[in-house]
């Protein structure tokens, strides 16, 4: 169903993203023992608040959607406020997940990108992180210090997804340094049309869950877009 702007009806959506993870979970399974991991960074600061909602509500149909027995581990870590940067435990039932994202309120405050790459460094030793999916719209600290973090993340072999909210340039040009230097992808989404960042949402967890192959089984623009930026 559509609306009136021609975007999917947010039920449409949802059920897409719930078929698209089932499918994910079914293929994910004879991968081996070790499930993937799917690590969900959010920049909740107030420049995000007037999108927030929206993006929100998205993100939280994603995780309901992952089915326990997808072999799919999702972490939400999130930065917002004076120093504030939270991260839940891994789960595969997601509903804890959702209701938490849920609740969280965009509260002022610089970006704290610099802990969301330390974090992924230090939950990527512990064990692997198949994927992290970043989702923000500026940045507010030392780029050649956030570059060299980034950069290890790429020697370690946890290639991040930056999603960018907004079309500030400078912004755009170190988030596709960042996800060039962990081997990742780039992309941007409007808030105002929510299929796109459902569709990215569902590339990067069919890449979580099996690799590149999985990848490329996904038929929309947003997957081979991501696809084609990934190393051969």
């Amino acid at each position: 169903m559509r609306n009136k702007t021609g975007v999917p009806g947010q039920g449409r959506v949802s059920a897409d993203v719930a078929a698209f993870t089932r499918k994910v979970g079914a293929m994910a399974r004879p991968m081996g023992a070790h499930d993937g991991r799917l690590l969900f960074a959010l920049d909740a600061t107030m420049s995000r608040q007037p999108t927030w909602d929206l993006a929100v509500s998205l993100q939280a149909e994603m995780f309901r959607a992952i089915p326990k027995d997808s072999g799919l581990q999702v972490q939400l870590l999130y930065f917002r406020g004076f120093g504030e940067c939270r991260a839940s435990k891994w789960v595969v039932d997601a509903n804890a997940l959702a209701k938490l994202m849920t609740g969280i309120a965009c509260q002022g405050g610089n970006t704290q990108i610099s802990k969301v790459f330390a974090h992924a460094r230090s939950e990527h030793a512990k064990r692997r992180i198949n994927a992290v999916v970043y989702v923000g719209d500026a940045i507010e600290e030392n780029f050649d210090d956030l570059a060299a973090k980034a950069g290890q993340l790429g020697l370690l072999g946890c290639p991040m997804f930056v999603f960018q909210e907004g079309r500030d340039t400078r912004v755009e040009a170190g988030f596709r340094e960042f996800a060039r230097l962990t081997k990742g992808a780039y992309a941007r989404f409007d808030a105002s049309a929510p299929q796109e960042l459902a569709a990215l949402l569902k590339a990067v967890a069919a890449y979580a869950s099996g690799g590149k192959d999985l990848l490329k089984l996904q038929g929309s623009g947003q997957a081979q877009a991501l696809l084609a930026q990934l190393p051969h």
